[in-house]
């Protein structure tokens, strides 16, 4: 429930239906939802871990305030962070681990799921990659820039095919993984990326229109 709670609100404040500075009343999101407030404050914590809710002493929670720029900012970082990691795993992955990553991309079908279905494939495929570099700091810090971003990532997902385009651009990505191309896996990560972005800054501004 919180986990439901959480995925709902941060699309409400990414697509602006809850605008920067709006208050979120516990009681209210718990009416909405028929939960408790249990759910409702755990889901809350997740979202300021993301930096997309502030949580004030005495003043409750509120939407905050995060520009496109400041976004087109941690994109770009993640960008970057992304890269890297598929550059080090195309050459540093196992041929269990590439034959593991091959078979979960080509037996998933983005035509048939699900937003939270491509959401937690999307998610899975990054993370393999991460855990490929064998670099343990590395993994760890693209997770958790990951978290940081995951409510904006999940956003870009609503535009227009945009599940389709991004399963195409993993595709490109593993075809390089798989040729021990390190340099071409990380420039199509980073292009994949900045596409997010794009994506990204489209929905939110028609959602704001």
């Amino acid at each position: 429930m919180a986990e439901t709670i959480r995925r709902q609100l941060a699309d409400d404040i990414t697509a602006g239906r809850l605008l920067p500075g709006s208050v979120i009343e516990e009681a209210a999101v718990a009416e909405r939802f028929n939960a408790s407030r249990t759910p409702v404050r755990e889901a809350i914590r997740g979202l300021a871990a993301s930096g997309l809710v502030a949580i004030e002493p005495r003043r409750g929670a509120r939407v905050a305030s995060t520009t496109l720029e400041e976004m087109a900012d941690l994109f770009e970082l993640m960008a970057e962070t992304e890269a890297m990691c598929a550059r080090l795993a195309t050459y540093r992955m196992s041929a269990t681990e590439r034959f593991t990553l091959q078979n979960f991309h080509t037996e998933f079908d983005p035509a048939t799921t699900t937003l939270d279905g491509y959401d937690s494939y999307n998610r899975a495929f990054h993370e393999m990659l991460y855990q490929g570099t064998h670099n343990a700091v590395l993994a760890a810090q693209a997770a958790a820039l990951r978290l940081r971003l995951a409510p904006y990532r999940r956003a870009q997902l609503h535009e227009e095919r945009r599940t389709v385009r991004s399963y195409v651009e993993h595709a490109g990505v593993l075809e390089q993984v798989l040729k021990g191309s390190g340099e071409e896996a990380a420039q199509l990560m980073r292009a994949h990326m900045l596409s997010a972005s794009a994506a990204l800054a489209l929905y939110i501004r028609r959602g704001r229109s």
